[in-house]
């Protein structure tokens, strides 16, 4: 598979706007077999103490701070950042005002910070869409404090979309610029101690009309896919038993230390 994800004018263009993340999102709401929930397993990973100061990178809608705005509270400075506008406006209806937070347009690749400034660099589900993933690791690096935290969300290659690829029978050429399986030789360079964490989960999907959504709701997917909607929807309930359509997913994080 060969379906390129790290393609910024597209990337622009599908998040430039919240409802494509919010069908994204909306879909493991509905259908993860695992009732924890991604946003509260991070939490249960981070290693946030009072006083910090934070950066996430790529926040979307700050979707994952919503039940954690306790945490903002203890920390010095949280700073949500995205390329997008829309996501940013999104992010501080939904998580709220604070005296410590910021919200800001930033590209990982030029981070607007001083060297050595944060405790904690967040960046979830975002990397394998940089055109350069060295220099944005780089530049993480750069502005964390020694011992610093970063904390990279990703997907491992057995994922929701590689297994419709699968199912679909055709050949998307779908690379993963930065997954669970190639994004520790990216980080290598730049950190002493990497780990990596598995959160186990599945979608078992009830109704397909959903899943459609979710599946078109990806640019690329939509632009290189040479099957009719109608030809991938049956291919997709003939999947289905019982009324139920099993559908791994792969989440993980790597949880890199300066």
């Amino acid at each position: 598979m060969s379906l390129e994800i790290n393609e910024t004018t597209s990337v622009k263009e599908q998040y430039k706007k919240t409802d494509n993340l919010n069908t994204r999102i909306s879909i493991h709401d509905k259908y993860s077999t695992n009732k924890m929930g991604l946003p509260n397993w991070y939490f249960t990973i981070y290693k946030i103490e009072d006083g910090m100061k934070i950066l996430e990178l790529g926040c979307g809608t700050g979707s994952m701070w919503i039940d954690h705005r306790d945490v903002i509270n203890r920390c010095s400075q949280v700073v949500l950042s995205d390329l997008s506008e829309g996501m940013l406006a999104e992010a501080k209806n939904k998580v709220g005002v604070f005296q410590n937070t910021e919200y800001k347009i930033i590209d990982i690749q030029e981070i607007p910070f001083k060297d050595d400034y944060f405790d904690i660099v967040i960046a979830n589900y975002m990397l394998y869409h940089v055109p350069d993933i060295d220099k944005a690791v780089s530049e993480v690096r750069r502005v964390l404090k020694k011992g610093g935290h970063f904390y990279a969300g990703t997907t491992g290659e057995n994922g929701i979309m590689e297994t419709i690829v699968k199912i679909l029978g055709v050949d998307l050429a779908y690379t993963n610029t930065f997954s669970l399986e190639n994004g520790k030789e990216k980080l290598d360079p730049y950190f002493h101690q990497i780990e990596i964490k598995r959160y186990v989960d599945s979608l078992e999907v009830t109704n397909i009309d959903d899943l459609m959504d979710y599946i078109y709701s990806g640019i690329t997917f939509k632009n290189a896919c040479k099957l009719s909607q109608d030809e991938v929807r049956c291919k997709l309930v003939s999947c289905m038993e019982d009324g139920v359509l099993k559908l791994p997913k792969d989440p993980g994080m790597f949880v890199a230390i300066k």
